[in-house]
């Protein structure tokens, strides 16, 4: 896949999700095992969005020294 082509992949999903997230902001309660806290839904999109990101970064740097 050219270079390009994945600068403008990322880019648009990159639209994609801050649109998206813009038009969540209220708060919601999140429950963790134990825990229970309320977080605002942009915070919480964004979050689980990085953390797929670096998840796909470390899993494809690892297959690469494979």
């Amino acid at each position: 896949m050219s270079n390009n082509l994945k600068m403008y992949a990322g880019l648009g999903l990159l639209i994609l999700v801050v649109l998206f997230t813009l038009q969540n902001t209220e708060t919601v309660p999140i429950s963790f095992l134990f825990w229970e806290f309320r977080i605002s839904r942009v915070l919480m999109i964004l979050l689980i969005f990085v953390i797929g990101v670096l998840v796909g970064v470390f899993s494809s740097n690892y297959l690469k020294r494979k």
